[in-house]
């Protein structure tokens, strides 16, 4: 057997996340509680009683996240004797993921994560002013193929580019309104079956966001930062790196590059990884692999009932 641990992007929040985990284990309170102070904030509140309108705020939706996500890897390690830099060949994550994906390979620790994710959020949410940019889903298209869409879209300073290449025929564009519009208008020419504009605040990866690169970039420098112990495969090299030099330039990068998780996905179905088991608020990673890989068992573990299965099987 041989594992990978992923962890999921913005969007996977919900209201009620993480209280099952903190009425049954203070190692899990302790994480809400470290997250609540490094940001001198009650998230954890926002968390559990919304509104949903905050949470979904990305300053919030982000630490959040990765607040339940490590909650989690914590809940494995103290409550169940599971090691994960025992147990994983990699980890990896879906955009604010990969922090999570750091945080547990020891990178970051967690109250310097959390205060990463909350900068990264607000630096993401204030390079673009709001109704500038947005974001679209791509249905029935590749990653190649996308490109003359982008191109027949862009419009001298008014571009969108590929942001996420989530796996075969879905792919995500970011950048201007006006280029998002009309990328939706003129998709199906190109032969996209389907093109879906997202509920997000801003245009993710895409040079737009070149503003937040250089706040995270500055703010890395303040961080105190460990070579990972557990190979971790960055969204846009889609290869594993493990020098912490290297995963910090590799997060600017990010900012304003493409997620390539439909490589990433593949890589680890050529380094022969058997289970692939995604930590955190819903199932969608989990989801792009099993449709993408029939060999792979692929499972999401957020519920006390599917950590206790996880940690019998591992």
């Amino acid at each position: 057997m041989k594992y990978a641990f992923v962890f999921p992007g913005q969007g996977a929040q919900f209201v009620g996340m993480g209280k099952e985990l903190a009425d049954n284990f203070a190692t899990a309170r302790d994480v809400f509680a470290e997250v609540n102070e490094a940001l001198n904030q009650d998230l954890f509140k926002i968390m559990l009683e919304g509104p949903d309108s905050a949470l979904t705020m990305t300053a919030n939706a982000q630490p959040a996240l990765m607040a339940f996500s490590l909650a989690i890897v914590r809940v494995l390690e103290r409550d169940f004797n599971i090691t994960l830099k025992d147990k994983a060949t990699f980890v990896a994550g879906h955009s604010l993921g990969e922090y999570s994906a750091a945080c547990t390979a020891g990178v970051f620790s967690l109250t310097d994560t959390a205060r990463l994710l909350r900068l990264r959020g607000q630096s993401m949410q204030n390079a673009v002013p709001v109704g500038k940019g947005g974001m679209a889903a791509i249905i029935g298209l590749s990653y190649q193929d996308v490109g003359a869409l982008v191109e027949a879209c862009s419009n001298g300073s008014d571009i969108c580019v590929a942001a996420n290449d989530n796996s075969e025929g879905q792919v995500v564009l970011s950048g201007a309104m006006t280029a998002i519009d009309r990328a939706i208008e003129i998709a199906p020419e190109f032969g996209a079956r389907k093109c879906v504009k997202l509920a997000v605040s801003a245009p993710f990866h895409s040079p737009y966001m070149a503003p937040a690169a250089d706040i995270m970039a500055r703010a890395f420098m303040q961080v105190e930062t460990h070579d990972a112990q557990i190979p971790l495969i960055a969204n846009v090299l889609a290869e594993p790196i493990t020098n912490h030099k290297e995963i910090t330039k590799q997060l600017i990068a990010q900012v304003t590059g493409t997620v390539r998780w439909r490589e990433t996905m593949d890589f680890l179905h050529k380094q022969n990884i058997t289970d692939v088991v995604e930590l955190g608020a819903g199932k969608v990673l989990s989801g792009l692999f099993k449709r993408s890989y029939k060999d792979i068992n692929a499972i999401s573990v957020g519920s006390i009932a599917e950590i206790e299965e996880l940690a019998k099987n591992l």
